[in-house]
């Protein structure tokens, strides 16, 4: 078990839209859990179904009115499905996503953010064509920017609850294990989008190479 705390990893500038992003992301689902609707409502009328997306119509099987196949891509990034989902979620945006906005800049930075989650979603849809589950949460966008990250700096030093011990432990370790989580655990299921998460993380190495080419790599290197 390792859970990471913080980087040592210095930012020039402060991280705005990273913090535009968190804060998002908290509002929708305080949004989502204090409406007087319930919050499986909002999954079931915004989360992305595979279904519509390879069948280019609206799955009618829930009792809600479902917004378009198109806006449910983007909107399923900003939903999440408990507490827990969130603060996870948000502690990685918050530990790498800075960095990785502080070398694109905020305007790529989003950009490069929507492209990853969309790079996830498709994925996810790939392995899960006929799947009319809705997919919800930020962790495709995130895994994108834990791409760029591992590409960027992979040998900053994060700072790693291991068991019970806090250890400097280098990054591109800690993403790699990450990622190999990732795949092992697609074969165990348990209703997270494993693939979505596979596919963000190497859209996000491919992606940093195109979003990042007019900067020098090598004065990344930590």
């Amino acid at each position: 078990m390792f859970i990471p705390l913080r980087d040592e990893n210095p930012t020039r500038r402060y991280p705005v839209l990273t913090l535009v992003l968190i804060a998002a992301n908290v509002v929708v689902f305080a949004y989502q859990v204090l409406s007087p609707a319930t919050l499986p409502y909002y999954v079931l009328k915004m989360g992305a179904i595979p279904y519509e997306i390879t069948h280019f119509r609206a799955y009618g099987g829930y009792p809600v009115e479902r917004i378009s196949p198109v806006l449910a891509l983007f909107a399923s990034m900003f939903l999440h499905g408990s507490l827990f989902h969130l603060l996870g979620n948000m502690l990685y945006l918050w530990i790498f996503g800075n960095n990785v906005e502080d070398f694109l800049g905020p305007i790529r930075f989003i950009l490069f953010y929507l492209v990853s989650g969309l790079s996830a979603a498709a994925t996810h849809v790939v392995f899960n064509p006929n799947s009319t589950v809705p997919m919800i949460g930020a962790s495709g966008a995130i895994a994108g920017v834990l791409g760029a990250y591992f590409v960027l700096y992979p040998g900053a030093r994060v700072q790693t609850l291991v068991f019970l011990w806090v250890v400097p432990v280098p990054a591109a370790i800690i993403l790699g294990l990450w990622f190999l989580g990732q795949i092992i655990n697609v074969g165990i299921g348990g209703g997270v989008a494993w693939f979505a998460h596979i596919g963000g993380f190497l859209a996000g190495v491919v992606l940093i190479r195109y979003f990042a080419r007019k900067h020098r790599f090598s004065r990344t290197a930590v």
